[in-house]
């Protein structure tokens, strides 16, 4: 094909193009060839392909399918493109159709990093499902299939016509099933469906109809993958109800998605409490018996702790998000449960209680010692009778003697 790149085997079919495994013999490396089928039935076809090379090739990113060439070959385009060899996760999924939460918090951190780059080059990717999520053979996740991704300072870009939502409705945003324009937070709606899939074997909304289906996105809360038999931390399960939130402003943003599973945070470990700050001598010294008081913890930390921990084992779920999300929720939500002390927490505050009552105790001994020392002071500065003063008699009948 085009005196270049020897096809081999089809790896894929999809709606606009068949993908073959092929040879670059002027680089001597293995490649990925997209050919467009039946670009004269549909005009569109043909601007869509054109568009997800140009998007493509504006991403550079370890988590994005790269792409290395475009052209015209016998009347059909071709897209030539990364080699990834492990397949997509609609065809790596085991048979109970459940993955391990931590296999799902890295895929989870890695596409969500694919993602925030294409939405920092404005570019929303608009069909995240599991077909196009691809597995390298060493575990690494590549975002593919641009086809209908839409750039955010282009309304045109989207190549569909007014009332028509282009994507799978399995994983379809609330507001793109309005009819609204697709942003960042929709491709994140579409992740958290299919991390949800993943974790419990099926996707949070199933109807027999397409217009069931997008009734359930946009008015049903999704059932707590818990519920469904899914092994997960309380932590996770709370997150990710926060990804499928009806409300985009009640999403957090891509970055803050690969952040947080990154990280340990979905395992519901708590994090460590700030170190306390230095007491000046002068306090020390002003202290009784030249102890420094201590320092209380920063309420906005604490709050912070409760909202990363998620909610504990047994209690209602909530779409609470950690802070630093992008908006204040706007939507109805069901309020967070308050957290319950750590045994770490409950020693500490008995430990503070322990050293108040000494203070207590010596207080109160300061003050009956300060009430005895007045009235012995009183007692002993108070006017006697003079001695040198001859008493006073009263006279009898007889007089005196």
């Amino acid at each position: 094909m085009a005196d270049r790149y020897r096809l081999h085997t089809t790896v894929g079919r999809g709606g606009m193009g068949e993908v073959w495994r092929a040879t670059d013999e002027l680089l001597g490396r293995t490649v990925a060839v997209k050919l467009l089928l039946a670009q004269d039935a549909d005009p569109s076809a043909a601007a869509r392909f054109r568009m997800e090379a140009q998007t493509s090739a504006s991403l550079s990113h370890p988590h994005v399918v790269g792409v290395f060439d475009f052209g015209s070959w016998e009347g059909r385009f071709y897209l030539v493109m990364e080699l990834v060899e492990g397949g997509s996760l609609e065809n790596r999924t085991p048979g109970s159709g459940r993955h391990a939460p931590d296999r799902v918090a890295s895929i989870a951190a890695q596409a969500a990093a694919g993602l925030a780059a294409a939405h920092r080059q404005g570019v929303v990717h608009r069909d995240i499902k599991p077909g196009n999520l691809l597995l390298g053979a060493d575990g690494t996740l590549k975002l593919g299939d641009f086809g209908i991704a839409r750039f955010l300072d282009d309304p045109a870009a989207g190549l569909t016509t007014t009332g028509q939502i282009v994507g799978t409705g399995l994983y379809l945003a609330p507001e793109r099933a309005l009819g609204q324009t697709a942003g960042p937070p929709s491709d994140v709606y579409s992740l958290g469906c299919v991390l949800y899939q993943l974790l419990t074997g099926q996707p949070p909304f199933r109807a027999d109809t397409a217009t069931a289906l997008l009734y359930q996105h946009v008015d049903t809360p999704p059932v707590p993958p818990r519920e469904l038999g899914a092994a997960l931390p309380p932590a996770f399960e709370n997150y990710l109800l926060g990804l499928l939130a009806k409300d985009p402003a009640d999403r957090p943003t891509a970055r803050q998605v690969a952040d947080w599973f990154g990280g340990d945070a979905w395992r519901g470990r708590p994090e460590p409490l700030p170190s306390a700050a230095p007491v000046p001598a002068a306090i020390t010294a002003a202290a009784p018996g030249g102890s420094a008081p201590r320092p209380a913890q920063a309420p906005a930390r604490a709050a912070h702790s409760r909202s990363a921990h998620g909610r504990e084992a047994g209690a209602a779920t909530t779409y609470q998000l950690p802070a630093g999300r992008r908006a204040a929720p706007t939507g109805r939500r069901r309020s967070a449960p308050a957290r319950r002390p750590a045994p770490a927490d409950r020693r500490r505050g008995l430990t503070a209680l322990a050293r108040r009552r000494p203070r207590v105790a010596g207080v109160l001994a300061a003050a009956a010692l300060f009430t005895a020392s007045v009235l012995i002071g009183m007692a002993w500065f108070a006017p006697a009778d003079d001695p040198g003063t001859p008493p006073t008699t009263e006279p009898t009948a007889a007089g005196p003697k």
